[in-house]
């Protein structure tokens, strides 16, 4: 027996539940002895009816007086955790844990000790977490026969191999976990497992065995066969690993079961903050920003309420990027910064903002630094289109294309449409940047139509602004009006302001005299101008001796001009400076 366990003999009182009752937070325990029976009946019955909040108030009212059974502390413990009590939840699976060992339940209580193991991993508290799976195993070693108790074991282990990245052991251990729950019929375990099995081929690189085995495990989630908390962790983990391959197909239709079933239990907390985030990305990518903004800011409180901070942080990130796509700068910096305060990485977000602020040399040592400590090829495929999309800007060509190539080559590598769209439309860019227009529309053109398929406005609409301008160079004017209508109508639409500024800036190049400079060899020109030599312009922009070496011969050579004192001449005369 635990001996660290509460005595289970007589009634007990939990101090914390009382001071709710203080507070108002449950109902007043009244006549204790006549209202407990009572309580306990309707508390069973709000949880049958996923009434959480009810079930949690009713269960710990009855908790105050009556001994109650594991099974009854672990329906109370599930409510603790559906309306947000994250801490409680543990208290009380523990407690769980100890009623199932008194009653001789040794399988029961090791299911208990797993998924406490399995939610303190998730918390980050691992040494905890590594305690309470050791208990657990030496719980079963007294187990004659296997049992559905020793698969459940294996899925916070499963989850300790992940983390330490040790994919072929975290496979086989999910794969026994899922053998075990198919034998003993434990739906709950056979889909963990399985989806874990799945998020583990993703991360190998074998992306369409991963989808495959993830689409499994959720025919079981959306036929309402699963625990509500295994039905939660298996729609976020599934949305989770859809969005990290861009397969944004799955995860637009995952997100959309998940919002009804949070939308049939509206006491839920632990989940529907979540849910609410991917939502909010999933209006994002439709267009429908305003109601994005209002999504993210609910899933913030939401998600704190539930002691979730790393999905608060994902919210307010996705409340930082729309602040930022619509040109509210400070709003977008104020979020980004809330992000990071969470745990969340602000990249490339963050440095996409420094653009918009005109701090390019910021922005480009920003994603530098980002992708030199980012080694996972998925993780890069984030960082790598803004990466792309800052090189451009300030002028750096070739280290575009490497960037671009490598993007390319995981993007044929993983297989999924969105992400070979965004490859597509990186090398539209820098053929356009290098001035083979004829070549950007060819990448435009297969980018497009994926932007096209899968109905995202604000990506159809930088693609348009990219072929007007193809269509400028190659002398096509209709064809440029048309496309430039096309992308300030959607722009106008979604208020993008941000894009819809820059519409105009190459006009007002092209009237400065600028002839075909990009904005970083014209910030050298002005810098030229100012009589800074190339080690002070280098210094002063990030850049190597070479790097601007090479700006400044494309400068002398774009405006057919001898020499440094000419190209200063050159900047006064046509207003540059």
């Amino acid at each position: 027996m635990r001996a660290a366990a509460p005595p289970l003999t007589m009634p007990r009182k939990d101090p914390k539940a009382a001071a709710r009752c203080e507070a108002g937070e449950v109902e007043p325990m009244g006549k204790p002895d006549a209202q407990a029976p009572d309580a306990l009946g309707r508390g069973r019955e709000h949880y049958r009816q996923r009434a959480w909040a009810d079930a949690y108030r009713t269960l710990t009212i009855a908790d105050q007086t009556l001994q109650l059974s594991g099974e009854d502390l672990e329906c109370l413990a599930m409510s603790a955790y559906l309306v947000g009590r994250d801490d409680d939840y543990l208290t009380v699976l523990d407690r769980a844990y100890a009623a199932h060992l008194d009653a001789g339940a040794s399988a029961r209580a090791a299911r208990c000790a797993a998924w406490l193991s399995l939610r303190l991993l998730f918390r980050g508290e691992t040494g905890h977490a590594s305690g309470w799976l050791a208990r657990t195993r030496r719980l079963l070693e007294g187990e004659k026969r296997e049992g559905a108790a020793h698969g459940y074991v294996l899925l916070p282990l499963a989850q300790q191999q992940i983390v330490a990245g040790d994919w072929r052991a975290a496979y086989a251990t999910a794969a026994r976990a899922t053998d075990i729950g198919e034998r003993f019929g434990e739906r709950d375990l056979s889909a963990c497992a399985r989806h874990l099995q799945g998020r583990i081929r993703i991360e190998e690189g074998r992306v369409a065995d991963g989808l495959a085995l993830l689409d499994e495990a959720m025919l079981a989630v959306v036929a309402g066969e699963l625990s509500p908390l295994v039905t939660g962790l298996v729609y976020c983990s599934a949305i989770e690993g859809c969005e990290q391959v861009y397969a944004l197909d799955r995860a637009r239709e995952w997100t959309a079961a998940l919002a009804r079933w949070c939308g049939e239990q509206p006491d839920m907390v632990a989940f529907s903050g979540v849910c609410m985030v991917h939502r909010a990305g999933i209006l994002q990518l439709l267009g429908a920003w305003p109601d994005a903004i209002d999504e993210a800011r609910r899933a913030g409180e939401r998600c704190l309420r539930a002691s979730n901070r790393q999905a608060a942080a994902a919210a307010f990130y996705r409340q930082a990027e729309l602040h930022r796509l619509r040109g509210d700068l400070g709003a977008a910096e104020a979020a980004y910064r809330s992000a990071s305060e969470g745990g969340w990485d602000p990249q490339p977000g963050l440095a996409l903002l420094r653009v918009a602020q005109g701090r390019l040399a910021a922005a480009l040592a920003a994603t530098r630094r980002a992708l030199e400590a980012t080694t996972e090829p998925l993780a890069r495929t984030r960082l790598l289109p803004a990466h792309i999309e800052i090189l451009l800007d300030a002028g750096e060509i070739p280290e575009a294309r490497e960037a671009c190539r490598e993007l390319e080559r995981i993007a044929q590598e993983v297989g999924t449409p969105v992400l070979g769209a965004q490859s597509a439309q990186a090398q539209g860019a820098i053929d356009l940047a290098a001035g083979d227009a004829g070549a950007a529309l060819g990448a435009l053109r297969r980018a497009w139509q994926v932007w096209e398929a899968i109905d995202a406005p604000y990506l159809r609409a930088r693609v348009a602004e990219l072929t007007a301008r193809a269509c400028a160079a190659l002398g096509d004017r209709d064809g440029h009006e048309l496309q430039l209508a096309t992308a300030r109508t959607v722009f106008e639409a979604l208020g993008a302001a941000p894009d819809l500024a820059r519409l105009d800036a190459p006009a007002r190049d092209e009237s400065s005299g600028a002839h075909g400079l990009t904005r970083r060899e014209l910030q050298v020109l002005r810098l030229v101008a100012a009589g800074k030599t190339n080690r002070a312009i280098a210094a002063e922009l990030f850049l190597s001796g070479k790097t601007v070496d090479r700006h400044v011969s494309h400068i002398l050579t774009k405006l057919d001009l001898p020499s440094r004192v000419a190209a200063t001449a050159y900047a006064y005369r046509h207003q540059i400076v």
